[in-house]
């Protein structure tokens, strides 16, 4: 009998590990990277992954992920974390820092990206602006070097290492140039030469150089980064061309009748990678719109399996479409961290997921008796070019819920903070406790939409200390306060649309943020003790 019962068991035993290896190799859920975090570049390192994004106006710049599957992602620190790094030069949120790629030589892991906001700074009428650089770093989770200036301009700007050699490709006057570099000293070694214009597409740019079986191919993206993106490809037998396109372009798109009823639109600028068994994939940008084709989360990051026949091109997960449920192979799946609900400030630091606009006004910000103190900037949210005092983490669900409590001291009469759903100067919705005239307080809700400024609610607290609620769902942002943290008051909810990129423009999406703002004189502070986000998709 106990023989036998050992015998089923084990048979139990098997089976359950059966299923574990299969649950853990097959289908996953896009996009991997939720929110906005978009133009992704990929490269490995023996069985490990690196992933970078673009920033615009946000500072820290460029977030690097790792991952040991390619699906379940960890943001391990920020490329540019230094003003000596970047300069975000009256930013919005079509300018600061594009696209960037990462790639591994040697020992030395090298990020190559554009600061489009050093095209607009002032400078001398004989001065060449450079606005491409590197930054490299043998440990990705650390600090990065200050940056190697290029000459070759464009954007999208990507590397490509073989035989000692550093290969530059960008898309200056909307084609693809290629030219030979230093990447350690930033100085151009061969003239820049037109290897590829795409498919005639608009913007063919984000371009990225591969070698496989012979073939150099050259992928791109086109369209425009937005319903009409599209990825396409070329390939050589020579570097520098020429280049032939693939007769099935574009490999990937949803502007084609099997992706144009898809949940995810807007799929481009792309980037792949070669895993330890063999086996290719590709990470690309694309966004979900939540209600009347108007998306708010940003582009985000999707994986997709990549198909090489012999001698053949790449074909992109069987149909050139990705979906949100990915019913394929994967690599061996790891068990992805749990993220917290609540963040609290007792460490003294932010995590690397904390963004600022622009370069902070550091003395603006403090840790004080386990809290997050900000210090009122003359600054508002309508001044984004400028460096309000905020700092804020990315929106990554059509459906959550963000608390914080704060408590505001030695303000002046017009000072205020609050929580806020930021999109740009121009577009942001908030909560806030302002102070008043006579030492009294009130919880304001403000809409700010274009030229129109709209206090829609105010309500007469006598407390210094309140509770702050934001809860979205893929139509309306609602908001609430609450003076005993418990007991919330509703004080109205607002369309999500109005704060959209296909409303607002510009290339990122909503972050929630703490703020502070009134009269640079009197420095009110803002005290906030801990900042919920709780996803409820």
């Amino acid at each position: 009998m106990q023989k036998r019962q050992f015998v089923l068991l084990v048979i139990q035993c098997l089976f359950c590990m059966s299923v574990m290896a299969q649950t853990v190799t097959h289908g996953f859920k896009n996009p991997v990277i939720p929110g906005f975090h978009p133009d992704p570049s990929v490269c490995r390192v023996g069985d490990d992954f690196y992933l970078v994004n673009s920033s615009f106006q946000y500072f820290p710049g460029v977030p690097v992920f790792h991952s040991k599957d390619l699906i379940h992602w960890k943001q391990i620190g920020n490329c540019l974390t230094r003003d000596s790094q970047v300069d975000l030069y009256r930013p919005n949120p079509s300018t600061g820092i594009y696209a960037p790629t990462i790639r591994y030589h040697e020992g030395v892991f090298y990020m190559v990206t554009t600061n489009i906001s050093m095209l607009s700074k002032p400078h001398r009428q004989d001065e060449t602006v450079k606005s491409n650089f590197i930054v490299y770093t043998t440990d990705p989770a650390g600090e990065w070097s200050d940056p190697v200036w290029l000459d070759q301009g464009g954007i999208d700007p990507s590397l490509y290492f073989e035989d000692g050699k550093c290969y530059l490709v960008s898309n200056p006057n909307n084609q693809i140039i290629l030219c030979e570099i230093n990447p350690r000293t930033g100085e151009q070694l061969t003239p820049g030469k037109i290897i590829w214009e795409g498919t005639g597409g608009r913007y063919p740019e984000g371009p990225h150089l591969y070698k496989k079986d012979g073939w150099y191919y050259l992928l791109c993206a086109e369209g425009g980064t937005e319903y009409g993106h599209k990825v396409t490809i070329a390939r050589s037998r020579y570097i520098d061309g020429p280049y032939m396109g693939d007769p099935s372009n574009p490999i990937l798109t949803h502007i084609n009748h099997n992706g144009a009823l898809s949940p995810i639109q807007g799929t481009g600028h792309a980037d792949m990678v070669e895993a330890a068994d063999g086996s290719w994939w590709m990470v690309a940008l694309a966004f979900r719109p939540q209600v009347r084709m108007h998306h708010l989360l940003g582009r985000e990051t999707f994986l997709m399996p990549v198909r090489w026949d012999k001698n053949a091109w790449p074909v992109v997960n069987g149909d050139g479409t990705v979906s949100l449920d990915m019913d394929v192979p994967t690599l061996p799946q790891q068990t992805p961290a749990t993220k917290p609900i609540r963040t609290t400030f007792t460490s003294g630091k932010l995590g690397p997921e904390w963004l600022h606009i622009s370069n902070p006004l550091r003395d603006n910000y403090a840790f004080s008796h386990g809290e997050l103190e900000l210090t009122a900037s003359e600054f508002t949210l309508n001044e984004g070019m400028h460096s309000p005092t905020f700092v804020g983490r990315r929106q990554e669900h059509f459906n959550f819920t963000a608390t914080t409590r704060l408590r505001i001291s030695k303000t002046a009469d017009g000072d205020e903070a609050g929580l806020t759903t930021y999109m740009s100067p121009e577009g942001h919705y908030e909560v806030a406790l302002q102070q008043k005239a006579g030492g009294k307080k009130a919880v304001i809700l403000r809409y700010r939409l274009e030229e129109l400024t709209y206090i829609a609610k105010e309500v007469a607290v006598q407390a210094d200390e309140v509770t702050l609620r934001v809860e979205g769902t893929p139509a309306f942002y609602e908001f609430s306060f609450s003076t005993d943290g418990t007991h919330f008051t509703k004080l109205g909810k607002m369309n999500t649309e109005f704060l959209s990129s296909e409303t607002l423009g510009g290339f990122t999406g909503i972050i929630i943020g703490m703020y502070a703002s009134g009269k640079p004189k009197t420095k009110g502070k803002a005290s906030f003790s801990y900042f919920e986000y709780e996803p409820k998709d």
